[in-house]
């Protein structure tokens, strides 16, 4: 039917209904936009004249219609008086009043990185859970757009930031003393980082590799342009591999470059430049990792009797393509909701020094490897 489950719900349905309707047309008839004559006969004659009229009319309907019963109702008559009002409170512009706005924005890189979707899907629940709306801010199609989000939350447009781009200086997050959560980079000890145990990722896809008896592998690594946890696990793969005797050929992506059409040009570029060298194990996110299989396969090669792979991330595409890849998988709705309870908890008020939340991992068998 639409209503409150229970009775604190239906109470404070009412509630806010009430309290809505009163403030607001008080608040507008202070303010000289409205005038008391000007509202429908069909309310004030059921309501009441004043503010003070209509909250007892209310208050009394509520009392009288809902004495005995297991109920929260009110008078029909007094809510279809309500309802004959038509009114829409504007959150927005009461949020505003108040130096709130009800929006968190979101930053990432894009959401054609099927983990950023994924993540972004899963922060948008958690925060609409709390009351909270988002900003999606793509960052890798405008020049300066982190910033201006940024500028957006020194002028109370958005009231945080969940920001998982590393195209900014840190700096300039220092300067501002607004609610900020950093996904997987350090930016100062009053910004809380959520991140996952990316040297314990490194070393199950480094396990993997070498159970699956590869001597020679391709391990793409992400940009060291930045400070970021994410490093760990190539550090620690490679360490890995260094101290098992196995042969490993790190590529270093280029910064914040993001689009499929890279990582082909990447891929392909790296596969000409080791023709020679006959690799039997990668090691790269999701969508290199795929790129990585299909030009294997363009190369008459077969995975995984030739090559193996693993992928970092673990999104549904390493399910829904053929074979499926074995993957290490981060676990995007853990991390959005660590994310979302850390933003409203700042936005509330609470604050943080040196703030690092840290969730495991786990491994996703697929086809692309024997063991």
């Amino acid at each position: 039917s639409g209503h409150p489950a229970t009775l604190e719900g239906s109470v404070v349905r009412l509630s806010d209904k009430i309290a809505y309707i009163n403030h607001d047309i008080d608040d507008a008839i202070r303010a000289g936009i409205l005038k008391e004559e000007m509202l429908p006969a069909a309310y004030t004659d059921v309501l009441g004249h004043s503010v003070r009229e209509r909250l007892n009319t209310l208050i009394h309907s509520i009392i009288r219609e809902s004495m005995g019963k297991p109920q929260i109702l009110m008078v029909p008559e007094v809510e279809e008086a309500m309802k004959n009002l038509q009114y829409t409170p504007n959150e927005l512009a009461r949020n505003l009043y108040h130096k709130k706005s009800g929006i968190i924005a979101v930053l990432v890189p894009t959401v054609e990185i099927p983990f950023f979707a994924e993540l972004v899907h899963d922060i948008e629940a958690e925060l609409y859970n709390e009351g909270f709306k988002i900003m999606l801010c793509n960052t890798d199609k405008a020049h300066n757009a982190e910033l201006e989000y940024l500028d957006m939350l020194n002028r109370h447009i958005v009231d945080g930031v969940i920001t998982g781009v590393h195209s900014l200086d840190v700096e300039e997050y220092k300067k501002i003393k607004k609610p900020i959560v950093a996904f997987d980079r350090y930016l100062g000890e009053d910004i809380p980082v959520v991140a996952v145990d990316h040297k314990e990722g490194g070393r199950l896809a480094a396990e993997i590799l070498l159970k699956n008896g590869c001597k020679k592998i391709v391990h793409f690594r992400g940009s060291t342009a930045v400070e970021s946890p994410y490093h760990e696990r190539h550090f620690e793969f490679a360490r890995i591999m260094k101290e098992q005797g196995v042969e490993c050929f790190d590529d270093e992506l280029a910064w914040n470059k993001f689009d499929l059409e890279y990582y082909r040009y990447a891929v392909k570029d790296l596969f000409d430049r080791l023709d020679e060298w006959e690799f039997d194990g990668i090691f790269g996110t999701d969508l290199v990792a795929i790129e990585c299989m299909n030009e294997v396969i363009r190369r008459h090669k077969k995975v995984p009797k030739d090559v193996k792979c693993v992928a970092y991330d673990g999104t549904y595409i390493t399910q829904t393509v053929e074979p499926s890849v074995t993957s290490i998988v981060q676990p995007t709705k853990e991390l959005a909701k660590e994310a979302a309870r850390l933003i409203c908890e700042l936005v509330n008020g609470k604050t943080y020094k040196n703030e690092k939340v840290t969730l495991g991992v786990s491994v996703r068998k697929g086809r692309t490897t024997m063991k």
